[in-house]
């Protein structure tokens, strides 16, 4: 690309594009209404652990409590005594978090440790890969090449041809083929003539152009134009020109005639009129390569104007409902860099099309793609590969997103001009698309759960989306295949879920429902406040009746609760299976129900509040009574310990 097409039509400034590319906590607490009590486990646990009671489970539920909130200092707290437990049954998810966690209050050092440990028990998970060693960008190029079949446009010269622009099937482009009678016009800089702007009918099934004819119209001038784009209706045209209009050209302090982008209105009589520079133009900085959003509520352009990071860098300005125009938008360091990014094309599958000499590529100009996330960031900048991207420059790319077909420019070796225009049809995306959806229920009742938050992170645990659940508890994504995402799920009174999935590698659908639990137990009288917290049976030693450290853990839990909850009165129940006499497990029942009664009383409940029984083997809840042949799953059913709520 020769720099007067680069930079000479702002006549020495590039013209160049770039983009850039929680959580309601649960409102839980100790409530009351009516009859009913609501009992928050969480609060409950980390009650029990500050008492010095330890347990992996209840540290991981603790640490995930904080982690899932984003209070990364409580969640460091909790992951810190788990690990501290020097278990070796830890899962590495864990490590990441914990090093996710150290990481946000400044433990660095320590953070990076756990990284370590964390690729070492997963070296598959992307998350460690990264950590470990940069990504190779010629293996990236390599992986985008061989999805396009390329072919000379049709319109080229033995000058330069670039910039394509498809309406009303019809190619507009500029060239510089144009030496009749203005044969005295060429430029001193780069000894080839002004570019004009020139159109050809196209057929849109092939991309098959017929005879080139310069654009009539009062928007060619004696100086440079190109980078035509018109608005849907047809009535309304950007374009980029040297500074010059009405007959005057300007000049920044240097004397120097820089680029401005224009607009034009279409009149009644099929001319086009009210020829006028933007208002973000400048004498002193240029502007160029204009391109509209699908909705045609943006102007993405390219601009050397004060606050760039380089030596141009894409811009975004809205187009307001009155015709006025907002202020100008860096798209920020995603994809601008110190060089130069120019040529930026959006289409309605959110993504950035630019050319940049600043991200890793093959040599000059490569053309780019970006996904655009729903909140206008840039993200997964891609290199399109050696098809569409030679070691000279390449710009200029656009594709219509139903029919795979495009065009873009190039001054690679094999063309007729200095710059030539080739026609292409993508026989295979970049990126292959899947669709995540899955619904949000009640673990325990099935129920849908509408407006529930549900939340999309990569393998990074770097926020791509997020969503509310709708009338159905319905959820969707739009995601690439063949990679790792985090769906998170939280709604108020339920506890935060957080579950793994990797999409097939081919465009689809995967399901992926998530049930969520209840982090509030809503318990009433005659409800077993021992299934708020997963307590089947308090321990004890083998034909014993002493309190086992396990079995104080799980009292302790019920300890919290009633003293929470100063009226709640219970009815402890103890009960056994039908493996030893009916007498004998009668009378060892009895005396558990009794001293896990005084152990309660010995912590500071009244024993007005508490009454209890063992029960031995007469309420079996199946069919294992004595001489039937049972599993010892189905024995374990009916040893358990039950806590009444008698009152509230």
């Amino acid at each position: 690309m020769k720099n007067y097409t680069l930079l000479f039509l702002s006549i020495i400034s590039a013209f160049s594009f770039s983009s850039y590319a929680q959580q309601s906590k649960v409102n839980s607490g100790d409530k009351k209404y009516n009859n009913y009590a609501y009992v928050d486990a969480i609060k409950t646990y980390e009650k029990v652990a500050n008492k010095g009671y330890k347990s992996e489970d209840m540290f991981k539920k603790l640490g995930n409590s904080y982690y899932f909130n984003s209070d990364f200092a409580g969640a460091a707290k909790w992951y810190g005594e788990l690990f501290a437990m020097n278990t070796t049954t830890v899962e590495p998810e864990y490590y990441f978090r914990y090093a996710q966690s150290l990481k946000s209050i400044g433990e660095t050092s320590k953070a990076n440790k756990f990284l370590d440990d964390f690729y070492a028990k997963s070296k598959n998970d992307n998350r460690g890969k990264l950590y470990k060693s940069d990504v190779n960008y010629m293996d990236q190029i390599k992986a985008n090449s061989g999805r396009y079949k390329i072919e000379d446009a049709g319109v080229n010269s033995k000058y330069s041809d670039y910039g394509s622009f498809v309406y009303n099937n019809k190619l507009y482009f500029a060239s510089a083929r144009d030496t009749g009678n203005f044969s005295q016009r060429k430029h001193k800089w780069t000894g080839e003539y002004f570019t004009n702007i020139y159109n050809a009918d196209l057929d849109p099934e092939t991309g098959s152009t017929t005879k080139v004819n310069k654009f009539k119209s009062a928007i060619n001038t004696k100086f440079h134009e190109a980078s035509p784009v018109f608005t849907k209706d047809g009535k309304t045209v950007y374009f980029t020109r040297n500074n010059y209009v009405n007959g005057k050209k300007g000049k920044d302090e240097n004397k120097i005639t820089l680029i401005k982008i224009y607009k034009a209105e279409l009149g009644s009589d099929n001319k086009w009129t009210n020829i006028a520079e933007l208002p973000f133009n400048s004498d002193n900085y240029s502007t160029a390569h204009p391109s509209l959003s699908p909705d045609e509520k943006t102007l993405y352009f390219a601009s050397d104007m004060p606050g760039s990071f380089g030596q141009s860098d894409l811009y975004k300005v809205s187009i307001n409902s009155n015709g006025a125009y907002g202020t100008p938008e860096n798209l920020g360091n995603t994809i601008n860099t110190e060089g130069k990014e120019t040529y930026p094309y959006v289409t309605s599958e959110n993504e950035i099309y630019f050319s940049s000499d600043g991200h890793p590529g093959l040599g000059g100009l490569d053309v780019f793609v970006a996904g655009i996330d729903n909140d206008g960031k840039f993200s997964d900048i891609q290199n399109l590969g050696a098809d569409i991207n030679s070691p000279k420059d390449d710009f200029a790319y656009i594709i219509d997103p139903v029919s795979r077909r495009g065009y873009f420019t190039s001054n690679k070796d094999g063309g007729q001009g200095s710059d030539d225009i080739y026609k292409f049809l993508e026989t295979r995306k970049l990126r292959c698309i899947q669709e995540l959806e899955g619904i949000i229920t009640d673990a325990e009742t099935g129920i849908t759960l509408p407006g529930a938050k549900v939340t999309l992170y990569d393998s990074d645990m770097s926020l791509k989306n997020s969503v509310i659940a709708d009338a159905s508890g319905k959820y969707s994504f739009s995601v690439e295949c063949g990679k790792s995402y985090y769906v998170r799920a939280e709604k108020p009174e339920y506890t935060t879920k957080e579950v793994s999935i990797t999409i097939p590698k081919s465009s689809g659908k995967t399901d992926l429902p998530i049930a969520l639990e209840k982090a509030t137990c809503k318990v009433t009288v005659g409800d077993d406040l021992g299934v708020c917290f997963g307590i089947k049976m308090i321990y004890f030693d083998l034909d014993k009746s002493n309190i086992r450290p396990e079995a104080a853990l799980d009292l302790e839990k019920i300890l919290v609760v009633l003293n929470d909850n100063p009226t709640m009165k219970l009815d402890i129940r103890s009960h056994t299976d039908s493996r030893a006499s009916h007498q004998y497990n009668e009378a060892l029942s009895n005396r558990r129900a009794k001293s896990t009664i005084q152990w309660l009383i010995k912590n500071g409940i009244s024993a007005n509040r508490l009454t209890g029984k063992g029960y031995g083997e007469t309420q079996l809840v199946n069919k294992c009574s004595d001489g039937v042949q049972c599993t010892e799953e189905e024995h374990q059913a009916n040893r358990r310990s039950e806590f009444i709520i008698t009152a509230l």
